[in-house]
């Protein structure tokens, strides 16, 4: 029953839909404009900068504050990480399948990116090194390809090998049973990522992608 809890309150959280806000602040359905993604990076592309930083600041906090009434509400537990990440799983859930939006909505990365910096903190000082390591596998490949596909699903696949070896090594605290259990998530979760992007990934084997910067193509 927590898990269902923790992933209702997670979904209510996803629902906040930056990017579709930002746009109607400009009098812009960004479902209808370029790849009709509800992400940072096609209101970045559509609406600019400042609607792109918006969107992902926006996007980030839905997360962080899923994570921390979660946190709060489970004080005690002794699953409180697991418990933690089944808000993110459904922040997630509520961001790339908004019931009210006809369940289209982002690709979940922004939202990755909040809880890279949520689960950072479980074992201070050395967990601090999963933002600096998670953002540098996200900029390397996208200054290398100007692909932001290519960076963001590497990012992601990251963060799960970071999360493992953060289980792996006790900072979370938890029994091998709910470790395991969080794997299993975050794994899913990683999927869920790939699976979103899979237009992304057909683009990119067939060198048609739309580079980070281009005009050419408008579309994610």
């Amino acid at each position: 029953m927590e898990r269902l809890i923790c992933l209702a309150i997670g979904y209510v959280c996803g629902l906040f839909q930056t990017g579709y806000i930002v746009g109607e602040m400009s009098h812009v359905d960004i479902r209808k404009k370029g790849s009709g993604n509800a992400g940072t990076t096609n209101a970045l592309r559509v609406l600019g900068w400042k609607a792109g930083l918006l969107t992902f600041a926006g996007d980030v906090i839905k997360c962080v504050v899923a994570f921390l009434i979660v946190f709060f509400m489970y004080r005690g537990s002794d699953c409180r990480p697991l418990l933690t990440l089944y808000a993110g799983a459904g922040v997630t859930l509520g961001h790339n399948f908004p019931f009210y939006m006809n369940f289209k909505g982002g690709k979940g990365i922004a939202v990755m990116a909040g809880l890279v910096v949520v689960n950072s903190f479980w074992h201070l000082p050395m967990s601090l090194l999963m933002i600096p390591i998670t953002l540098a596998c996200f900029l390397i490949p996208v200054i290398v390809t100007r692909y932001i596909s290519v960076g963001s699903l590497a990012a992601y696949t990251v963060f799960l090998i970071e999360m493992i070896i953060i289980g792996q090594a006790g900072w979370l605290d938890m029994q091998p049973s709910y470790c395991y259990e969080l794997y299993i998530i975050l794994a899913l979760m990683t999927l869920l990522a790939w699976y979103r992007h899979k237009e992304n990934l057909k683009r990119l084997a067939a060198g048609t992608e739309n580079k980070f910067g281009s005009k050419k193509n408008k579309s994610k």
